[in-house]
């Protein structure tokens, strides 16, 4: 039976069961709890937090920006068909890690009528985005690397798109029939971008190296590349480069000079589209 995403939770300090009090608090038993910021999500870094380096809102805002145009819309309806195809959908639970503006989720979740659904992400600039759209997913702040706030196979289907992923966690949140959507970037991603303006380069290998991380925890299913043009004009070139990780290695006023000559850019945009299913036993490395 599908949980509902309160069901689904884990207390971060003591792993008991969650719920929403009268003061719209996620608490549990314990005592342990948590305030709704006013924008609707709930932060559970609390003590150490985390060391890793949240979206700023600049990125955030520029991201949600270049999203609004639409020139993801084919990659979001790729997702969309990919978990569709891969997992009987009907009162699914998802789990956007690493879900940012909640873009993708938002457009999976108008797709698959009667989806609920919880979003992770280290940056509350765009869980502030995340919790406002029209699929309401529960937004939490949130560090990957740390164990996951959720319950033990509470999750029918987990979507990870250019997002630290933590396959063991996956792995233990996942139900057994359950699927792991990734989209990871392919060399020549934006790479017209690259040369014109400056970003950081894509890793050659990313998604063979992927199908040797996720062993022997998960298999693949499905593979595909996407692949197709967009036609950017200059607000979209500078909002292209600020909203992914070039934007810790440049300022606003270095990408808008570059971009101050183009008038537009033809671009291309390469993904890599990775289903995976749990492997049911992973086998125990022998310590003879």
């Amino acid at each position: 039976m599908t949980s509902s995403p309160i069901d689904a939770l884990s207390c971060p300090v003591c792993r008991g069961s969650m719920f929403i009090s009268d003061v719209d608090q996620l608490a549990c038993r314990q005592g342990h709890h948590y305030d709704a910021a006013k924008q609707g999500y709930y932060n559970l870094l609390t003590g150490r937090g985390t060391k890793f380096q949240a979206d700023t809102a600049d990125m955030v805002r520029a991201r949600e920006n270049f999203q609004n145009v639409g020139h993801y819309v084919p990659l979001a309806d790729a997702v969309a068909d990919a978990v569709q195809r891969s997992v009987n959908v009907e009162a699914s639970l998802l789990l956007d890690v690493g879900a940012g503006t909640g873009y993708y989720l938002e457009r999976l979740q108008q797709r698959i009528v009667g989806t609920d659904a919880v979003a992770l992400d280290i940056s509350r600039y765009g869980l502030r985005r995340c919790a406002r759209t029209e699929g309401r997913p529960l937004s939490l702040v949130w560090d990957v690397w740390q164990r996951l706030p959720l319950q033990n196979a509470a999750i029918d289907v987990i979507i990870n798109i250019f997002a630290p992923r933590n396959f063991s966690e996956f792995h233990r949140v996942l139900r057994p029939d359950g699927r792991l959507v990734v989209v990871t970037p392919l060399p020549g991603h934006l790479q017209e971008l690259r040369e014109t303006v400056g970003m950081l380069d894509v890793d050659e290998d990313k998604a063979s190296d992927l199908r040797k991380s996720v062993q022997p925890l998960f298999e693949e299913l499905e593979s595909r590349e996407i692949s197709y043009s967009m036609h950017l004009n200059q607000f979209d070139v500078v909002n292209a480069v600020l909203m992914g990780p070039s934007a810790f290695h440049t300022t606003v006023e270095a990408v808008e000079s570059s971009a101050s000559c183009l008038t537009s850019l033809d671009v291309t945009a390469r993904f890599s589209l990775q289903v995976f299913g749990p492997v049911a036993t992973v086998p125990i490395p022998s310590t003879m």
